[in-house]
Formats: C-alpha cells, structure tokens, sequence
C-alpha cells in the first residue's frame, strides 16, 4: 500500500511539471513569472510591460545629439510651468545646433602660435562660413571675459581670425594651454552654451548672440 502510495505522489509531481513546463513554453522566450510572463500587480503599458520599467536592453541614446540636445530642452520647458509656449521658438534652437555642428564639423582651422597664445583663421563657405560668423564672434566675447586670457576676431576672407592670448605675457603656462587647447578645445569653453540653448528656446533673445 504504501509502495502505491509512493507511485501515486510520484506520477503527480511527474504531471504537474509536465504541465508547468508546457505553460512556459506558451511564454515569451527569456520571459519568467517576474519578467513578463506574469503581472506584476502594477499597472501595464503597451506590450504588457509594468509602467515605470524600461525594457530590459532599451536604448538610452536618442542616436542623435541635436535630437538629445532638443530632447532635453523640451523637457525642462514642460516641467516649468511658467514657461510661456507663445514664446517658444524650437526651431531657432535647432537652426543654432545645425550651426554648431558646421563650425564643429566643417569649418577648416589653419593656426599659428602668437606671443603669449594662438591666432585661429577659421574658414569656411556657405553654411559653414555663415556659421562661423555667427557663432565664433559672440563666443570670443566670451572667452574675453574669462580672468586667465584675452580674445578677440577680425574678419577675413571666409571667415574669422580667432586670437587668444595669456592676460599676462609671463605666464608661460596659460599661453601653453591655449596652444593645446586650439580651436576646438576654446569652443567649448565656459558654461553659457545650455542656458543659451534654453534662453533661445523660450524665445529670448542674448544680447551677445547674433542667432
């Protein structure tokens, strides 16, 4: 009796694990009761996802950085609430992106060292030389008024003549810099490029920016 009973608890593990076994397979591949083969108990997005999760694997990256870069704007404006959307004006944002990316990308940079730091002939055509006048002047104001150097632009064919040098002649140091840094590391010097980007999405305009 007890050898049946045995057999019997035996044949009914065996069928339940066939059984659980044949319910899985009937789920997603990689799913599980905790990784959406089952609910969570929570609310459910599109394709049976928990609100709040992000897909195992999702890419973070927008692919783009001018899409980001826009991304990340409209998100703050939408969070403020004071932000005034009669104002807003993206596409002058965007217009300044494409700009950036002709300067970054495309402008031709023939340097030469000067005393006490670097002069940049930065050039270009169309666009591109555009792009540069537009951006390039504005920005040596404000490397201007950064306390370890001087800047300042002249007009040439094409483009502009970036100089940068140390404030003070006798600062080998600061002139180093400079000459390691070139055009592209002087770019990106100071903080003002994100709130200029904001600023210019909520329709304001910087005195010290033409576009």
């Amino acid at each position: 009796m007890k050898g049946m009973l045995g057999l019997s608890a035996a044949a009914a593990g065996a069928a339940w694990l066939v059984i659980a076994t044949a319910a899985q397979g009937q789920m997603a591949p990689g799913q599980g009761p905790h990784d959406g083969g089952m609910p969570h108990g929570g609310p459910m997005q599109h394709g049976g996802m928990p609100e709040g999760h992000r897909p195992m694997g999702a890419p973070r990256s927008p692919g783009q950085d001018a899409f980001g870069a826009i991304a990340e704007v409209v998100r703050i404006l939408e969070a403020d609430p004071a932000t005034d959307w009669s104002k807003v004006d993206l596409e002058r944002l965007r217009q300044h992106l494409i700009d950036m990316n002709e300067v970054v990308l495309r402008a031709s940079v023939s340097s030469r060292s000067v005393p006490s730091g670097l002069a940049m002939d930065v050039t270009g055509s169309g666009r591109t030389e555009r792009a540069i006048r537009a951006m390039v002047v504005p920005h040596a104001a404000e490397l201007d008024g950064m306390p370890a150097w001087t800047a300042r632009t002249e007009p040439i064919p094409g483009g502009v003549r970036l100089t940068v040098v140390a404030r003070d002649p006798a600062d080998g140091k600061t002139a180093a810099r400079i000459r390691g840094l070139g055009f592209a590391g002087l770019l990106v010097q100071g903080s003002h490029h994100g709130p200029h980007h904001l600023a210019m999405a909520r329709g304001e305009m910087p005195a010290s920016h033409q576009r």
